[in-house]
């Protein structure tokens, strides 16, 4: 069964899996015990936190292992529970996992404000600088929309922060794989991220936190994760997610040409199999593989359905809000009209999909619409 829906998880890597059953059957002890076993698993969870901190140019002691990016991204939000300074300037195509964050966090006394994007899911800089406030204690603007896949003007966005003396946090779940990430180059303080969206496991994330900036935990126990994340950690997820970052080093120019071959295929078939689909996003700033289109006339959900019947499995939108067939938030932010937001398909492709498979989904779409 083809499948085009890489943003909202991607399948194991095999190198991934057998890693984790390697782990799974042999390094059972606890991390935190002392004796052999548990010496061992730790071994493990310190081998995967090097992998991926050399993988975005980061120290290994800047990594904070989470069971995904929606925590990741909660605990730099509910931290400033604590924080002297309450106000956070976010945008108004977020994630649920920061947006419905905030908006739980209101009754607490923080405070936010939500950027408007224009109509490629790009906010502008000098909106960021005119909503910062002097309370404004955190800025967090994701790199990546999951949806329409732009990429914000990140670094732009970052010098505001910097030059304010504010913190900076990212979603940026959906890079990794995709893009080159370094810290160094993007010189956020926070950045959230998740296994799955990389040929990783689900159920295991890591928050990257640069060197000195202020963070409260979220989970509170036995201190593990230098008292960042309590709880026995999950050492097969981790050794899996360290091998998934592993091979993204070793394969990122391979992979984003790969995606950026079967976009280009897919959009000159489709332009030419559904003459008035419309194309959101940014045409300029935006990740590989991933595109947003519009089928004027047609339901998201009665085209699902019969792409399904198919055997050809893509997404209205974002996974986490899939199941209904109201307008797509990310999309009213971006201005696109009602009927426009309700006819939209999301494609994403990953490093398994092949050229004849993207060119047989525009002409199955093709069929579809025009019958």
């Amino acid at each position: 069964m083809p499948y085009f829906d890489h943003s909202a998880t991607t399948p194991i890597h095999p190198a991934v899996l057998e890693k984790m059953n390697v782990v799974s059957a042999s390094y059972y002890g606890n991390p935190s015990s002392i004796h052999s076993s548990g010496r061992k698993s730790k071994a493990i969870i310190e081998e995967a936190r090097r992998n991926i901190a050399a993988a975005i140019d980061a120290e290994s002691s800047e990594i904070i292992f989470t069971g995904s990016g929606s925590e990741a991204n909660n605990m730099v939000l509910w931290s400033l529970r604590q924080a002297d300074k309450k106000h956070v300037v976010s945008s108004a195509i977020e994630h649920p996992a920061v947006l419905t964050v905030l908006q739980k966090l209101e009754p607490l006394g923080i405070t936010y404000s939500a950027l408007p994007v224009n109509n490629h899911g790009r906010v502008k800089p000098q909106d960021l600088q005119d909503a910062i406030q002097p309370d404004t204690g955190l800025i967090s603007i994701m790199m990546v929309n999951n949806e329409v896949g732009s990429i914000q003007p990140i670094k732009a966005l970052i010098e505001i922060a910097k030059s304010a003396g504010i913190p900076f946090h990212s979603d940026t779940v959906q890079t990794l794989g995709k893009i080159p990430i370094s810290v160094k180059d993007i010189e956020a303080d926070m950045m959230s991220f998740s296994a799955h969206k990389f040929y990783g496991p689900k159920g295991v994330g890591f928050l990257y936190k640069r060197k000195n900036t202020k963070l409260k935990p979220l989970i509170i126990g036995g201190g593990q994760e230098t008292s960042f994340r309590a709880g026995t950690e999950n050492v097969p997820g981790i050794a899996g997610m360290g091998e998934a970052v592993r091979l993204v080093k070793e394969n990122l120019i391979q992979r984003m040409n790969h995606l950026e071959k079967l976009e280009s295929i897919f959009l000159d078939h489709i332009q030419k199999a559904c003459p008035e689909v419309i194309i959101n996003g940014c045409p300029k700033h935006h990740i590989p593989g991933v595109v947003s289109a519009s089928f004027p006339g047609q339901r998201s959900d009665i085209l699902l359905a019969k792409l399904d019947r198919r055997s050809m499995e893509v997404s209205s939108g974002s996974a986490c809000g899939s199941g209904s067939v109201k307008p797509s938030a990310v999309l009213e932010a971006m201005a696109i009209p009602e009927d426009q937001n309700v006819s939209t398909l999301r494609f994403s492709f990953g490093r398994e999909n092949t050229e004849s498979e993207v060119i047989e989904l525009a002409k199955v779409l093709g069929v579809i619409t025009n019958g």
